[in-house]
C-alpha cells in the first residue's frame, strides 16, 4: 500500500485563529477514514488542506507526493485532478443535464476524445447505479440520485483519494447509508476514501478509521465500533 496523505506536526489556521495544531497522520490507499467533530472542531478545514482550499503554513503536509505547505498555486489544479471531491450541497450545474455536467469536468481537464468522453460517462453512471439518468436536469433528481452523480463526477478522472465533505448530511438515513456503501466499495476497490461527518450511526455496518478533532488536536481513535465511542460522536444533530 502506498501512503496517499502524510501530516507531520502540521497547524491548520483560518484566518489567523489556529483550528487544529501538532496534527499527525498518514492514510494509505484503499484506506476508508471517517473525520469526526462537533462543528467547528476543524474538521472541514483540515479536509480544505487536503486540496490546498486552506493553506498549510505550518508543518510537513503531503498529499499525492504535492508538498502542501510550498505547493505553487498553478500546481493546484494538477493535485485536484488526481482527487475526487464530493460536497454536502452537490455543486451541480443546473442549466445542464447530468452528462453535461459530467462532461464540462472532462473538457476542464483535458479530455479532448468525443467517444472517449463518452465512455467514461458511462462507465462512471453505472459504477453509481445512475447509467438511465444521464439525460435527466439536476432539479428532475432526488437528493440521493444528485449525490450518486456527485460521486460519479469525482470518479470521472481515477482519482487516487475521495473526499467527501458531510456527503449524507442532507439526506435520509437509508439513501446515506447507499451513499456510504458506495463509498464504502470504491475504498476497496484500492481508492483512498477520507469521509468527514458528524453523525457515525453507520460505523458497525460500514467500519473504518476514525480521526477525531477536539480541543485543537486531531486524536486517531482506531477502528472503533459505535459503542466504543462517545455517544455524542454518534449521533450530533
Amino acid at each position: 500500500m502506498s501512503v496517499i496523505i502524510q501530516y507531520k506536526n502540521v497547524e491548520v489556521a483560518r484566518k489567523e485563529l489556529v483550528v487544529l495544531k501538532h496534527v499527525d497522520f498518514k492514510i494509505e490507499s484503499g484506506e476508508f477514514v471517517y473525520l469526526i467533530g462537533r462543528v467547528g472542531s476543524g474538521k472541514s478545514s483540515l479536509l480544505k488542506t487536503m486540496y490546498a482550499e486552506v493553506p498549510v503554513t505550518e508543518g510537513d503536509a503531503r498529499v499525492l507526493d504535492f508538498a502542501l505547505a510550498s505547493i505553487r498555486r498553478k500546481d493546484i489544479p494538477m493535485l485536484r485532478r488526481r482527487i475526487g471531491i464530493v460536497f454536502q450541497d452537490f455543486q451541480l450545474l443546473t442549466d445542464r443535464n447530468v452528462f453535461a455536467n459530467l462532461e464540462f469536468v472532462l473538457d476542464a481537464t483535458g479530455w479532448r476524445n468525443k467517444a472517449d468522453k463518452e465512455q467514461r460517462i458511462e462507465e462512471v453512471l453505472r459504477e453509481v447505479g445512475m447509467t438511465n439518468k444521464s439525460y435527466k436536469m439536476p432539479h428532475e433528481l432526488s437528493g440521493g440520485e444528485q449525490q450518486r452523480i456527485v460521486i460519479a463526477r469525482a470518479l470521472l478522472n481515477k482519482p487516487e483519494l475521495i473526499l467527501a465533505d458531510e456527503p449524507t448530511g442532507n439526506l435520509d438515513p437509508e439513501t446515506g447509508r447507499q451513499i456510504i456503501n458506495s463509498l464504502y466499495e470504491i475504498a476497496a476497490s484500492g481508492t483512498a476514501v477520507v469521509v468527514a461527518t458528524h453523525n457515525l450511526s453507520m460505523l458497525d455496518s460500514f467500519p473504518g478509521r476514525v480521526l477525531r478533532c477536539a480541543d485543537k488536536q486531531l486524536i486517531d481513535e482506531g477502528t472503533p465500533t459505535i459503542e466504543a465511542l462517545s455517544e455524542e460522536f454518534v449521533i450530533d444533530e
